[in-house]
């Protein structure tokens, strides 16, 4: 446990009536499960002797990830005026990715975010950002004091740490991103239930999309970029959502040979959402960022709103302008 850490999350808790817990929009498996850990942390931990208000804010989460205690506490409606004495955000880099949140969080009396982005500007009242840790869900690990972790706990940020690091693939997972798994292993959580259940299990209509996306896919820029892309009309052909989509950019980057990869989809006419990942020494936050989103050097995303081609074009040639520069 980080002590300082630790304790400025103890002394924030401890010193506030009503709590509300909140990630970013379109929550991933390390937003569902800092936000569920410290849920479930907070509730097991500080309501037995105290009458706290606790409240966390999620959208939808995913099929596969409701098997997490508390996963149906969860709301998103914002129709009531209320002020929280504390708001704490969890894997949200700027205040405009809390959505509808966001009203909350600016009228609450303390704002505290946890977060390994480095492209988080520290837009809360207390910020601990730690980016070179795997996930949030590592953060808010060395946060804690791991006496009090139950295995309901445990899951949760077990989940979010592996969605993070693609099952411990990505090069953010670290000797202390390995040790903490194993911790958390010991009290109890199903390692194979985690990762197959939530990361590798799909629908039939999952792995179609999934085959469409890489039959459809092209390399670029010399081969050293490969794309991939669904236009509104194919997403409603499928009827899949973006919970449907996960796993398809991952698939894109372990194409032999490549740098970078870039999946985009059109959620809403013309509202696309993309997703990269870097293989070599691009940085694809500064791409994102540039574009109005964020993330890390291997793995970011942004918004944006416009035709296709327009967003394919104006993202590669700040690809290529990093490419060039290597």
């Amino acid at each position: 446990m980080n002590e300082t850490e630790g304790r400025l999350l103890e002394e924030a808790v401890q010193s506030a009536g009503s709590i509300a817990i909140a990630g970013h929009i379109r929550p991933d498996g390390d937003c569902v499960g800092a936000c569920l850990g410290l849920y479930n942390y907070l509730q097991e931990n500080y309501n037995s002797s105290f009458d706290k208000e606790i409240t966390v804010y999620m959208e939808d989460i995913p099929e596969a990830f409701r098997f997490l205690k508390n996963s149906e506490k969860p709301v998103w409606e914002f129709s009531q005026k209320k002020k929280y004495d504390l708001f704490i955000v969890l894997d949200c880099s700027s205040e405009d990715r809390l959505g509808d949140a966001l009203a909350y969080f600016k009228d609450a009396g303390r704002t505290l975010c946890f977060d390994h982005h480095i492209s988080n500007g520290g837009f809360a009242g207390d910020t601990v950002l730690h980016a070179d840790y795997s996930s949030t869900s590592e953060v808010l690990f060395t946060c804690m004091d791991e006496k009090k972790i139950s295995k309901a706990v445990a899951e949760a940020l077990y989940l979010g740490i592996v969605h993070d690091t693609g099952v411990f693939k990505h090069s953010c997972t670290s000797e202390q991103t390995m040790i903490i798994a194993g911790r958390l292993l010991s009290m109890g959580v199903d390692s194979t239930k985690v990762i197959d259940g939530t990361f590798y299990e799909k629908s039939y209509i999952e792995n179609q999309i999934l085959g469409r996306c890489l039959m459809e896919s092209m390399l670029v820029l010399d081969g050293r970029v490969i794309l991939s892309y669904l236009n509104y009309k194919t997403m409603r052909l499928y009827g899949v959502v973006p919970a449907n989509l996960s796993g398809i950019i991952d698939q894109l980057r372990v194409t032999k040979g490549t740098e970078v990869a870039i999946f985009i989809y059109e959620s809403q006419p013309q509202h696309l959402k993309v997703s990269l990942r870097s293989n070599g020494n691009v940085d694809v936050s500064k791409t994102a960022v540039f574009f109005g989103g964020g993330g890390h050097k291997k793995a970011a995303g942004y918004e944006v709103h416009g035709f296709m081609h327009d967003a394919i074009n104006n993202l590669l040639a700040g690809i290529e302008h990093q490419l060039d520069g290597q």
